[in-house]
């Protein structure tokens, strides 16, 4: 085999489903793109975006040595439902479980120590979302999958429920050259779906509408009327594009046991929440995705859902 192939194949051994191998450089066209965005204002409160976007298209201002990207996804669907239940909220798939970013990190830096047994000159640097990478042009690089209209990942064997982790890395490897069609075809299913008409087009989202953003991001304590009347029940995140796209009726239940939902945690008690003491915060979302949100944040969606309950 290869030395790329060794790669994949230790990859798939570690358990992740995807992997890709891209080579490491500017990302002009997605620069252009993302600097359109932040333009349009449409990241809302998440300033660090603003910051230094030629940084997010070039890896090598992140890992100066970087010769190739080695891209993985990380199949993390369960087959659990929300209930439809006005006392609890409804908590986004991807953060049922423990925190993926301590999970795609572990299994990215077993996989950097193996291709370190290989070429003792090997070296590189692990990202998994909060490092300043564009990791879903790098999945579309490496030859994963394509945006779709909702701009999240698609892939052909497991639709859009997959965490995406690069490492950066100072050696040539063999390159995927093809990267996979756009499938999105016609459909606007995502678009014509989402509560807050947040996709104001084709692969643009504006967070300052999107109910993620608004459950997660948002420090304001208050929401606006046009998020708080249209929250439909959604706590923290949102899957409504993802649970109408098409390419998800190919999801497969994920083998990686950390992502298996929590006690009480695909459909949130309201109350709870409500009357968690920063303790108990504590304690009960350590290690969890949820955590992002922090205590006021949480409180204050489980309080609008609450209120709107009684409206109805």
């Amino acid at each position: 085999m290869s030395f790329a192939e060794k790669i994949k194949q230790k990859a798939h051994e570690i358990g992740f489903h995807k992997i890709g191998i891209a080579r490491a450089e500017v990302l002009k066209d997605e620069c252009e793109n993302l600097k359109k965005w932040l333009e349009n204002d449409f990241h809302g409160e998440m300033k660090w975006m603003e910051r230094e976007p030629e940084k997010r298209a070039n890896p090598n201002l992140i890992f100066e040595d970087a010769k190739s990207i080695v891209v993985v996804a990380l199949n993390y669907f369960t087959p659990h439902e929300h209930e439809e239940n006005s006392s609890k909220g409804k908590v986004s798939r991807y953060a049922w479980g423990d925190d993926y970013h301590d999970v795609v990190k572990e299994k990215l830096r077993e996989l950097l120590g193996f291709i370190k047994t290989l070429d003792e000159t090997a070296d590189g640097k692990i990202c998994v979302d909060t490092v300043p990478v564009m990791d879903k042009a790098w999945a579309v690089r490496a030859g994963l999958g394509w945006i779709g209209k909702h701009s999240n990942l698609i892939t052909k064997e497991f639709g859009s429920w997959v965490f995406i982790g690069e490492i950066l890395l100072n050696l040539e490897l063999e390159y995927d050259p093809e990267t996979v069609e756009n499938h999105c075809g016609t459909c606007t299913a995502c678009l014509d779906v989402c509560p807050t008409n947040a996709i104001v087009a084709p692969f643009v989202v504006d967070s300052r509408a999107c109910l993620s953003y608004s459950t997660i991001e948002l420090r304001s304590p208050e929401f606006s009327p046009e998020i708080k009347e249209n929250l439909h029940g959604w706590l923290y995140g949102c899957d409504i594009c993802q649970d109408v796209c098409p390419w998800n009726r190919f999801e497969k239940p994920t083998e990686e046991t950390r992502f298996q939902p929590r006690e009480n945690n695909v459909s949130a008690d309201l109350t709870e929440i409500l009357n968690l003491s920063p303790e108990g915060y504590a304690e009960k979302f350590r290690r969890s995705a949820m955590k992002r949100t922090k205590l006021g944040g949480l409180k204050r969606n489980a309080a609008a859902l609450l209120e709107n309950s009684r409206k109805k």
